[in-house]
């Protein structure tokens, strides 16, 4: 008697709670992001992460760059969902091998994060979220903004390489990048915020050496170009020369994150043709996100921790969708 009564209890706990997730979530229940989502679970997550990127940051002072590349990435193809990371095998084919990825590496550092993730709170942390939150971390080490990334992403058992297709070009134009960005949810202020990661990092000549010779068949450079700069460029990428030879994004301070990338499209030093568009493309609103960037940075480090949580919250896998990877590289 005494079990039938607790089981009674426990359905009718069971269809209060349910009836609740109806009221309050519209009909669903899927878990949302939060970014207390680990308080309890791994409540030393940042330190672990933080961790590891210092020590991989003194050894490679672009692996901060290479990370939040990696989460746009990510996030630009079927959502925040971590399939990024997969290698070939078992039936998928990595959309590491894809054109916009074949340049990304730093793949090894988020390997070390999860084995130290994994080593103090086994199978709890995603590989989708150990992107979301070193990106952050790599953001404040460069001297950057601080946000509060909001966590609780389920990695993806599958891979989507034509999808790769979504991610932006360094030759898009204008109205390529924002269809792009208007497809997943997000607007002209998050696309010039977002883009705001070129404050770090490097480029290949190969994705911006056509600016400087040949600018669309033309035979000449790209008139958008400053004529010092491009001569400048042109010492690094000369005509026929090694297309992977790398140019820093920001040639002004290339390792910190600030809005200097704003005041260098204001006087046509973008380095690549989807950098410079921004500004260089008459009577578009980005025009004046670009100048109200370039004017102050605290408004830039507002904006692009917003647009950082935005993007991170692309289709997101959560709840019981997907899996909690033990090794980023592969199904579980």
């Amino acid at each position: 008697m005494a079990k039938t009564n607790q089981s009674t209890m426990t359905k009718l706990i069971a269809s209060m709670l349910f009836l609740v997730c109806i009221i309050l979530l519209g009909g669903g229940c899927e878990a949302q992001l939060s970014s207390s989502f680990y308080s309890t679970t791994c409540p030393n997550i940042s330190s672990v992460v933080r961790g590891v990127l210092e020590p991989a940051l003194r050894s490679d002072i672009r692996i901060n760059a290479r990370i939040i590349r990696m989460h746009f990435h990510d996030c630009m193809v079927n959502g925040c969902d971590g399939s990024l990371l997969l290698d070939n095998g078992n039936g998928i084919q990595s959309e590491k091998d894809a054109v916009p990825n074949q340049s990304i590496t730093g793949f090894n550092v988020i390997d070390d994060i999860k084995t130290a993730l994994e080593s103090v709170c086994p199978n709890v942390v995603s590989c989708a979220d150990i992107l979301a939150i070193a990106s952050q971390i790599g953001v404040v080490l460069a001297g950057g903004p601080t946000w509060a990334v909001e966590l609780g992403r389920r990695d993806s058992r599958t891979a989507n390489q034509a999808g790769t297709s979504a991610i932006p070009s360094p030759f898009d134009l204008l109205d390529d990048l924002e269809d792009k960005f208007d497809d997943v949810g997000l607007d002209s202020i998050d696309l010039v915020a977002l883009s705001g990661a070129h404050s770090f990092g490097r480029a290949r000549c190969a994705t911006f050496v056509g600016r400087l010779y040949n600018f669309n068949n033309t035979g000449n450079p790209d008139p958008t170009i400053d004529t010092t700069y491009l001569a400048t460029l042109r010492q690094t990428c000369p005509q026929g020369g090694n297309a992977n030879v790398v140019e820093n994004l920001d040639q002004d301070t290339p390792n910190t994150f600030d809005n200097r990338y704003f005041t260098n499209l204001q006087t046509n030093k973008g380095l690549l043709t989807s950098d410079q568009v921004l500004f260089s493309t008459p009577d578009e609103d980005t025009v004046d996100i670009v100048n109200q960037f370039g004017g102050s940075q605290a408004a830039f480090f507002d904006a692009f921790g917003k647009s950082m949580i935005k993007m991170g919250a692309i289709s997101p896998l959560t709840g019981t969708n997907g899996e909690i990877r033990t090794n980023c590289r592969v199904p579980n």
